[in-house]
């Protein structure tokens, strides 16, 4: 933290920076990395448990990961994609929900208490694994000239602004969309992380004399924006998983 002068360690970008746990070779491998390593393990440990013998009448373990997986499946997958058009991608969807849950999750661990995905580096790589599939399933469905047709909405039915539409589509498909789809989940957690901080460390600098009031409204906070949190990770992994199934939706369609 830096007191800025005034004592208080105000949060900041600093905040997301942390020592290298060990090197090798130049290579630092950091608390982030960690965290990353470890919803992996978590996510596949968990499914492991859950459904690596499955039982007619299941346990709770398994109960909770039908429901899971349920629920990505039904709610996400089929109500964009269809059932028959969608079962194909449902393992990969809900990997991706459950792992940016996860990732989302740590933020509110005690120890961890840090949200990997306010690191963009881990919402680029997943958006880009996104990107890459609707990009070669656009054209594997449509062909070379009909997957550009596709992405950039040609219409000749638009007349003169054909060209300026495809244009707008072109830039906002294959340009802006990876980097809003990586973004949106990355400055949530971002802001969430830092408004966090700022109200965990103001309840520990607030406890001095006649400012102890104020330091129990920074705590009231501190713990509303905790179940706020828990609610917009959860809605963080639901978005993204949609958008992505929202892409390889118009990957898929035919064009008119």
């Amino acid at each position: 933290m830096s007191d800025n002068g005034c004592g208080f360690p105000a949060p900041g970008l600093h905040s997301f920076l942390f020592q290298p746990i060990f090197t090798v070779g130049g290579f630092e491998f950091n608390k982030v990395m960690l965290l990353a390593l470890l919803t992996s393990l978590v996510v596949v440990s968990f499914f492991y448990a859950a459904f690596g013998r499955a039982k007619v009448v299941p346990g709770k373990a398994q109960m909770i990961g039908e429901a899971g997986y349920d629920f990505v499946r039904r709610s996400i997958v089929y109500e964009t994609l269809g059932k028959r058009e969608g079962e194909k991608y449902v393992p990969l969807m809900v990997s991706l929900f459950f792992f940016v849950w996860i990732m989302n999750v740590w933020s509110v661990i005690p120890l961890a208490q840090f949200p990997v995905a306010s690191v963009i580096a881990y919402p680029a790589v997943l958006a880009i694994i996104v990107y890459v599939l609707w990009v070669s399933l656009t054209f594997k469905r449509h062909g070379f000239v009909g997957g550009w047709k596709n992405i950039v909405g040609y219409d000749p039915s638009l007349g003169p602004i054909k060209w300026l539409v495809s244009f707008i589509e072109f830039f906002s498909n294959l340009l802006v969309r990876p980097f809003t789809h990586a973004v949106r989940l990355f400055a949530n957690m971002f802001a969430g992380h830092l408004m966090l901080v700022m109200f965990t460390v103001a309840s520990w600098y607030l406890l001095n004399g006649w400012m102890v009031p104020a330091a129990g409204v920074s705590f009231v906070m501190t713990i509303v924006m905790i179940l706020f949190e828990l609610f917009v990770q959860a809605v963080q992994a639901y978005v993204f998983v949609l958008l992505a199934c929202s892409y390889i939706q118009g990957a898929l369609a035919e064009h008119h």
